[in-house]
């Protein structure tokens, strides 16, 4: 069978670490490609032409974590810590039928691909376990709109109030039994839909794989944990879970482990080249260097670090220990949007509030190739995207020279990480395939997703108000039980380990 040839012809192309975009023409043959050349090369006259004139082109970004279910609950929380946020999971994310497990999918790819995003490790919950038809709706989601995804089940088999040492005790005895309702199901239950996943997957060859995701250590028993590296083994699949996001969760680590929750994971096998951390916010020197060694990744989400008060991660310590860091958004009911250039400018940011060195400061061009290339290996697809180079994937992102952004164009890769917000996308595109052109979506009807996603927030909105309430009892309890305990004396040091001393009475003295 020929193959399909495009041309992209009289573009500019991205060099990140020249910050230059000199003109080129590129040729994709199919999905991938092939040559990079001089304008006005040569090319077979059957090739389809695209005209690149005042574009410039750079590689799809690629998130390095979020959460699908987030979409369809976007803007409906304002002061929330990352435990008050899992407190509200019922009411956030209850009561979803297979419709509205696409359509949050949907929504979030959509916005993605319109925002320069290609490719995204999507970590999707199911309650009370995940389910083959639920994981297949996601994923065909993903297809529809033409985006690459690693899809991974966010999976636990203890309920947040039970993972949070003491938390459980402070409930009065209703609220106790209010939240026994959200018992998870038992971790072989979950396994066993997870292996059966990964057996029966179709959309493999369709740009989206499955991966595997014990959503919080400290939130799955031992035997889960070795279990969800198990079926990772068996599939060779990526192992994300989530790690020192918070400071609640390094003083649980302690507390239930005696060590980092990054050091126990490292104990039971966890830490290799397929391992990513999301977040990695309170991560020590020891933290850094073991994951460094390892081969293992960070993915790296200042936009929700920051939303839900978590802090500000070491880029640069992570980095200095040859981490692999990738760049996300996190879910939109924590983060408000998937817009990965935001993240790029505050992953900049970041770095530069957090001490005077300014030769320490992340430069523009680690940030943007933590956005292509180091999400890339974070997915596992490291060799295939990432990168506009000859035997990769043409997954393409138009920006338009004549919008404002770019007036004038100075510097290419500064201006993308700085100045870019995503309203100068003009068209991407993916394996070789427009997917965005002049700023419309080729591949979904917009007008009929917004009357599909109306019709299911007005029925979330009914069958969640339950769980609303319930969610205003918890509140002030969860408000002040976990601020207490992450006032524990915890010291991070940034050049050497965490020193942790667990203080009962000071914990109570927070609650009454």
């Amino acid at each position: 069978m020929a193959k399909r040839m495009t041309l992209i012809r009289g573009g500019r192309v991205l060099d990140i670490r020249g910050h230059a975009a000199p003109k080129a023409d590129i040729l994709i043959h199919d999905d991938t490609i092939a040559k990079i050349g001089r304008p006005g090369m040569a090319v077979p006259p059957e090739a389809k032409v695209i005209d690149a004139r005042n574009r410039l082109l750079h590689p799809g970004l690629i998130n390095g974590h979020t959460h699908s279910h987030g979409n369809l609950a976007k803007g409906m929380g304002d002061r929330l810590t990352l435990e008050l946020l899992l407190t509200a999971g019922p009411w956030m994310s209850g009561n979803r039928t297979l419709e509205d497990k696409y359509l949050s999918s949907l929504i979030g790819a959509a916005e993605m691909v319109l925002k320069g995003c290609t490719a995204a490790y999507d970590l999707a919950v199911e309650f009370p376990m995940p389910s083959v038809d639920g994981l297949q709706a996601i994923g065909q989601a993903y297809v529809d709109v033409g985006m690459r995804a690693v899809l991974a089940p966010m999976v636990a088999d203890t309920t947040f109030f039970e993972a949070i040492p003491g938390l459980m005790d402070r409930l009065p005895p209703g609220l106790r039994r209010d939240v026994e309702r959200f018992r998870l199901a038992p971790y072989k239950s979950s396994v066993g839909r997870m292996r059966k996943a990964l057996q029966t997957w179709k959309l493999g060859g369709k740009g989206v794989s499955l991966a595997v995701a014990p959503t919080i250590p400290h939130h799955c028993s031992r035997e889960f944990l070795l279990a969800c590296l198990r079926l990772s083994k068996d599939y060779n699949t990526g192992l994300h879970t989530h790690v020192a996001e918070s400071k609640v969760q390094v003083i649980a680590g302690y507390h239930l482990y005696g060590s980092t929750l990054t050091a126990y994971m490292d104990s039971l096998g966890f830490v290799g080249p397929n391992f990513t951390v999301a977040h990695g916010v309170w991560l020590d020197r020891d933290d850094m260097k073991r994951l460094g060694d390892k081969g293992a990744s960070v993915s790296h989400n200042p936009g929700s670090n920051m939303r839900l008060g978590n802090g500000l991660a070491d880029m640069r310590g992570m980095l200095d220990a040859r981490v692999n860091v990738g760049i996300g958004t996190d879910g939109a009911s924590c983060s408000d949007n998937q817009n990965m250039y935001e993240n790029l400018r505050l992953a900049s940011m970041v770095s530069k509030v957090q001490g005077a060195d300014w030769q320490r400061w992340i430069t523009t061009e680690e940030v943007l190739e933590a956005a292509t290339v180091g999400s890339a290996r974070a997915l596992g697809l490291g060799d295939r995207i990432g990168r506009l180079e000859k035997g990769y994937k043409a997954d393409i992102v138009f920006l338009d020279l004549e919008q404002v952004n770019w007036i004038p164009c100075n510097d290419p890769t500064n201006q993308i990480v700085h100045t870019e917000d995503g309203t100068g996308v003009h068209s991407v595109m993916i394996g070789g395939r427009m997917v965005v052109e002049n700023r419309k979506l080729l591949t979904v009807d917009v007008a009929d997703l917004v009357r599909k996603a109306e019709k299911s927030r007005e029925r979330l909105e009914k069958a969640n108000k339950p769980a609303r309430a319930l969610y205003g009892k918890l509140e002030k309890i969860v408000g002040t039980f976990c601020p207490g305990l992450a006032k524990q004396p915890l010291h991070i040091d940034r050049f050497g380990g965490a020193h942790y001393h667990y203080d009962h009475q000071a914990t109570r003295s927070h609650t009454h």
